[in-house]
């Protein structure tokens, strides 16, 4: 396996002593507060970013794991970002301050810029970081951040503080700075616009630029343009921009700026398939182009996609990338006029997610398979303790994803996950929030709605749990109904589940309809392998458990449009 710290080690112990040199003479004992916390929002609790801005747009604020209170900070670190967020305050010259913050993940650093910073290395729990700085004889303000380090995993802070007499008063900064000016749109899609203005201009020096959309401040960048994302189809939207200094004084209002979103594809993407899993390596695989002609299906789920070694692509984690069963299996379909989108994951194995070092290994990886067939689409299905219980392992998986991606024009990405009857569970809803914090622009979230623990309304329960999804897409993404039913996948399980849930024929023929009638994006089941009868025969690999007809379920979901 790669190192862990991968391309970064060298840069990374370099920094590591240079600060421990640093931080060395400056945290001994600090010297009795001269004033209160002097930060804005140090503990999150406003439920928004704000006044703190964060690199890359990786920052948000989150519900757990927290300090104290009810928010915390949550930086999303990538392999080309640390995920900084800064905020800059009013201070006096020749003056003592402490800075200090709980923290918690791995390689995380408290600092001022131009001055001393602290880090710690890998706290499972919240870790209190201090460290003392004096200003500069003419220093009138300082920015303060908090961030992770490259390729090192989601890291969390919470209660930040800044020791210290505030600046302003006794001929403090109370001149606010002027107005931007020339706010325009660069550009839009269905569900983002972009904007640019001219910079501000104030006596000590602009720190920041705040977006509204009507009244409701929406964004705080410190550069001089921004895009504003989660908007819905087809609707107008009016921004202004102001501008703010250290001191916290803030300008009027730009010029505003009304730009109409574009049409959404029907709602959404425009992406819909009908494609139920097809296993090589188990269960008696059935002949793909005999389900084709039998039943009218053109797309199969390819399972499962898992790490032979080193990061390393191979079907089942043994199976060879190219050349064996599964290549044959996909070149049969082909030539029959349709076609697969791989899994990557399941439920057990050895798997890339996992395993391969860091975003940039994980891509690479996914990258040999879309260069071996030339994809369309990537299903990620992710499950179990060591990917979807665990956060950064979700991170990673979604920036892997948001880089083959923009690398693959065209390229659909699809993520696969459990629910509970009546939406997504806490790891649901992190693997959502991550992707609308990191940008990942997923277009499916697929949902499987079985092995609830029991129940006898498979109808029902699959009806809830896609509600549940669809409210949680609109809250996180601010999309109307349309479009977040157009972000939606279900893919069940037929006949009998693990847990001896059983989906009948006609049960699944009412999901299929529902899923037509709210034009939601993705149908599969597991598995075609198991789309034949054998009642009374229990959950096994090569039949359904129930009685029913050979390739029933594949011929209900290929009338899935969508």
């Amino acid at each position: 396996m790669r190192n862990p710290l991968g391309r970064h080690r060298r840069r990374l112990l370099a920094l590591l002593g240079s600060v421990a040199l640093a931080v060395g003479g400056a945290i001994a004992l600090p010297g009795t507060a001269q004033g209160a916390n002097i930060l804005t929002n140090p503990g999150f609790e406003s439920g928004g970013l704000s006044p703190w801005t964060c690199t890359g747009n990786l920052g948000s604020v989150v519900s757990s794991p927290v300090h104290s209170g009810s928010k915390a900070l949550q930086g999303a670190v990538t392999d080309s970002d640390n995920a900084q967020c800064s905020q800059t305050v009013a201070v006096q010259p020749n003056t003592t301050y402490t800075l200090s913050g709980w923290v918690r993940g791995s390689y995380v650093y408290l600092g001022v810029n131009g001055g001393a910073s602290t880090w710690t290395t890998s706290p499972t729990a919240y870790s209190r970081l201090s460290v003392s700085f004096t200003t500069g004889a003419s220093q009138t303000s300082a920015t303060i951040y908090v961030h992770g380090w490259y390729a090192q995993g989601t890291y969390w802070a919470d209660d930040i503080g800044l020791d210290g007499p505030g600046g302003g008063g006794g001929g403090g900064d109370t001149q606010a700075p002027t107005a931007p000016t020339g706010l325009t749109s660069t550009g839009k899609t269905s569900s983002s616009v972009s904007l640019s203005w001219n910079a501000a201009t104030d006596n000590v020096g602009v720190t920041g630029y705040d977006v509204y959309s009507g009244a409701n401040q929406v964004l705080t960048v410190s550069g001089t343009s921004a895009t504003v994302s989660g908007l819905s189809p087809s609707t107008s939207y009016t921004f202004t921009v102001k501008a703010h200094d250290a001191a916290g004084n803030v300008s009027g209002a730009s010029n505003s700026v009304s730009v109409t979103t574009n049409a959404g594809s029907g709602g959404g993407t425009g992406f819909k398939q009908a494609a139920p899993y097809l296993y090589e390596g188990w269960g008696d695989p059935p002949s793909p182009t005999t389900v084709m002609s039998a039943t009218g299906i053109k797309w199969f789920t390819m399972a499962f996609v898992l790490d032979s070694g080193g990061c390393t692509p191979a079907w089942d984690g043994s199976r060879p990338l190219t050349g064996g069963a599964d290549q044959s299996a996909i070149n049969a379909v082909r030539s029959a006029g349709g076609d697969i989108v791989p899994s990557f994951g399941g439920w057990q194995g050895s798997k890339l997610g996992a395993n391969c070092s860091s975003a940039a290994a994980l891509a690479g990886a996914i990258q040999k398979v879309i260069d071996a067939y030339g994809l369309k689409a990537v299903d990620m299905d992710i499950e179990n303790t060591d990917e979807f219980e665990n956060e950064a392992v979700q991170a990673k998986i979604l920036t892997a994803l948001k880089t083959v991606k923009a690398s693959n024009p065209g390229l659909k990405t699809i993520v696969t996950f459990g629910t509970s009857t009546t939406g997504p569970t806490y790891y649901g809803n992190r693997l959502i929030e991550q992707a609308q914090s990191l940008g990942a622009n997923i277009d499916v979230f697929t949902v499987m709605p079985f092995d609830f623990g029991g129940g006898s309304d498979m109808y029902g329960n699959t009806v809830n749990a896609a509600e549940g999804l669809k409210n949680k897409l609109k809250s996180t993404f601010g999309w109307d109904d349309a479009t977040a039913y157009a972000h939606i996948g279900i893919s069940g399980m037929n006949g009998l589940s693990d847990q001896q849930e059983t989906t009948t024929p006609a049960i699944w023929t009412q999901i299929r309809d529902w899923a037509n009638s709210h034009h939601i994006a993705r149908l599969a089941f597991w598995s075609v392998n198991r789309d034949r009868p054998c009642p009374g025969g229990g959950v096994v690999s090569n039949c359904s458990g129930i009685s029913q007809n050979n390739w029933q379920f594949t011929s209900i979901t290929a009338g899935f449009t969508g």
